[in-house]
């Protein structure tokens, strides 16, 4: 451990336990007094804390703050204070106390309770309660010494600490001369015995202490390690030959062991790979018959119900004497129709999910242009959406765009995703079309509602035959089979359909599919110069029954449901941005009432936007709604700390949104003064 010869090892030893013993002697009592000294200062600055929160109760109780300022006044007589403030239950201060650079340097409002050691300084807040009422808070500020003290004990322990060092030093002298002088001796012995091998050497004799039969020893040892060594030398040959014909037969023996070794492993390989394909296969196997156990099950369960509404109704029809009015005949003939029809739909989206699966199923996939497809489909929904009195939006334009589809089965994808995003949507609900070009090559056509939404857990099991998720016992009929017929479809076209929802708040569906040759070697759009796209300045209406709106948004089907949402509002005038960057120079050129605010957006983010126009005084007043598919509760809250009027979640409730509009608007009349 050390280096250097045994008297030195001895000296840093002794010198080392000394050290250690005086600084854990010492190190413990100052940590003991330390500790005493910090708990009955701080119980004393407490102490005062609380007698001052009593003195100064009725001084807060009757607003008298010259009272409060006399009892302040009596800390002179603690030097150690160097400062005091009463504060009142609303934050203000109240009173203070102590010279003009402590009293500057007090905290601006009171904390919680308690103690706070910065520094050489120590404070205290206790707050000042009446009859089980906060009156206010009471804070001290007093001298630390602390480290001072600490300095004393530091001094104190370097003049202890050198005195135990010396004496150390002179035991270690004294232990030198009748300890390690004999050791030393046997030490040169025995160097020599290595150097020269002459085991014939021996040591004098060191005394009858433990020394001298530490001689004796050393000595009897060196007598039996020369007789042995001869006896050794005599058998090292005979060794020598026995261990290299062992060397030589265990080197066999571990080839031999190699080559047994790889060739058990080869065949654990082997082994093993053959039995996870064998499990492999096994639970697929078991899978698929789970699958087709289920499939029937929930078939053969969907049949029987539209059929036992038939057979039922049908069989009160033909009884003559089932007593029935007309009026009741004709109920349980539109019961047959009406199950009838579910019966149909049901066999047809059954055989077509079966010639799917056989991939019998021919497409005819060619360059199809999106606008006729919507239009159809359009036609097609809105007297559905009509009676839930649903809202249709769909783009105002797609450029032409033609997808590679099958026209029928494109349409019926389409038709499917429509007919649930209207019949699974709330009253008066929304329902957006929306289309976005990915790319040079891919389209993506999304359908957007309002309703419900969905977990998590019903989305794993979306797209499974028969399964309703959970809404067999619900109003509106299905199947459960036609978004599984719409996602083989999509594949078949060489697309993909995915789904994003939120509970509550309602669902995005999505399908991706590719642009025609001729799309594809189309440019693509590509947005204004900055030059072009900024907005010129322009005068503020002076009408102030008309207030103005911008809303700040780079989804136009997001901005054509704001549109819709405010075209029955004469009294709002809607302005529009495509992202933030354009949004805050408008909202400095047109001074709007109320700015809608999204999110994610190129250029400037709704945040970053958010925070210009609050730093700006120009538009520091204006109050911004925040619109966007951020719907995490910490953003949320995150979002109204930074100062947004109100944070609303995509799929927006219009409700919700008409009623933020409305407060914000009263909000701005307020602060404009009409």
């Amino acid at each position: 451990m050390f280096k250097g010869s045994l008297p030195r090892k001895l000296l840093v030893v002794m010198l080392l336990t000394t050290l250690v013993a005086v600084v854990v002697a010492l190190g413990a009592m100052v940590a003991l007094d330390l500790r005493a000294y910090h708990r009955s200062w701080i119980a004393d600055v407490n102490a005062q804390a609380e007698l001052l929160a009593r003195t100064t109760a009725p001084a807060l109780a009757f607003d008298d703050a010259k009272v409060a300022n006399e009892n302040l006044a009596l800390l002179r007589l603690q030097p150690k204070v160097r400062a005091a403030a009463i504060y009142e239950a609303d934050g203000r201060r109240f009173a203070t106390y102590g010279e003009a650079a402590d009293v500057q340097a007090l905290p601006a409002l009171p904390e919680a309770d308690g103690t706070r050691v910065q520094g050489s300084d120590v404070g205290v807040f206790k707050r000042i309660v009446e009859n089980g009422q906060i009156l206010g808070s009471v804070y001290l500020r007093a001298d630390y010494e602390l480290y001072d003290r600490l300095l004393d004990y530091a001094g104190i322990a370097l003049a202890v600490t050198v005195v135990a060092m010396l004496a150390a030093l002179l035991v270690s002298f004294w232990l030198r001369r009748i300890v390690t002088r004999p050791i030393l001796s046997m030490g040169e012995v025995a160097r020599e015995v290595v150097r020269q091998r002459d085991y014939s050497r021996r040591v004098d004799g060191a005394g009858n202490d433990e020394v001298g039969a530490l001689a004796e020893a050393f000595n009897a040892m060196l007598a039996e390690i020369e007789q042995r060594t001869r006896a050794l030398e005599a058998s090292n040959s005979e060794k020598a030959r026995e261990v290299e014909e062992r060397r030589t037969a265990q080197n066999e023996v571990m080839r031999l062991n190699a080559e047994l070794e790889e060739r058990v492993r080869v065949r654990t390989l082997q082994l093993e790979t053959s039995n996870h394909e064998l499990a492999l296969a096994s639970e697929a196997a078991n899978k698929a018959n789970r699958a087709k156990s289920e499939f029937l099950s929930n078939m053969s369960h969907e049949l029987r119900t539209p059929l036992n509404a038939i057979l039922g109704f049908g069989q009160l029809l033909a009884a003559e004497s089932t007593p029935a009015t007309p009026e009741q005949r004709r109920g349980f003939a539109q019961h047959v129709v009406r199950a009838g029809n579910h019966l149909l739909t049901l066999i047809t989206e059954i055989l077509n999910l079966a010639q799917i699966e056989s991939g019998k199923l021919s497409l005819s996939v060619e360059p199809v242009r999106l606008s006729e497809v919507l239009l159809d489909c359009r036609t097609m929904t809105e007297p559905l959406a009509e009676r839930r009195g649903i809202r249709l939006l769909f783009p105002s334009e797609d450029a032409g765009m033609r997808v590679v589809a099958d026209r029928t089965r494109l349409k019926q994808v389409l038709l499917n995703l429509l007919s649930n995003a209207i019949k699974y949507n709330r009253e008066k609900g929304v329902v957006v079309v929306d289309w976005q070009r990915l790319g040079a090559d891919r389209l993506r056509l999304s359908v957007q509602d309002t309703g419900m939404g969905m977990s998590a857990e019903q989305l794993q099991s979306l797209f499974e035959p028969f399964n309703r998720l959970g809404r067999e016992l619900g109003a509106e009929e299905g199947t459960g089979i036609g978004l599984v017929v719409t996602k083989r479809l999509v594949e078949l076209m060489g697309g993909t359909i995915t789904v994003s929802s939120t509970p509550g708040m309602g669902s995005v569906f999505s399908i991706e599919l590719n642009l025609s040759a001729t799309e594809q070697s189309l440019p693509q759009p590509q947005p204004l110069p900055e030059a072009a796209a900024q907005p010129q300045p322009q005068p503020r209406p002076h009408d102030d029954d008309v207030a103005t709106v911008l809303c700040v948004e780079d989804n136009p089907a997001s901005l054509q449901l704001v549109e819709q949402v405010l075209a029955g509002r004469p009294d709002l005038r809607l302005l529009s941005a495509p992202d933030g960057r354009i949004g805050v120079e408008m909202a400095r050129a047109h001074r709007p009432d109320i700015i809608l605010m999204d999110n994610n957006m190129p250029s400037m983010s709704g945040r970053e936007a958010q925070a210009v126009l609050r730093n700006d005084p120009a538009t520091a007043q204006i109050p911004i709604i925040a619109l966007t598919a951020n719907a995490m509760p910490d953003a949320v809250k995150q979002g109204l700390a930074a100062g947004f009027f109100r944070y609303l979640t995509k799929p927006v409730d219009v409700s919700e949104l008409v009623s933020a509009i409305d407060s914000a608007l009263a909000e701005s009349r307020a602060r404009r003064g009409y």
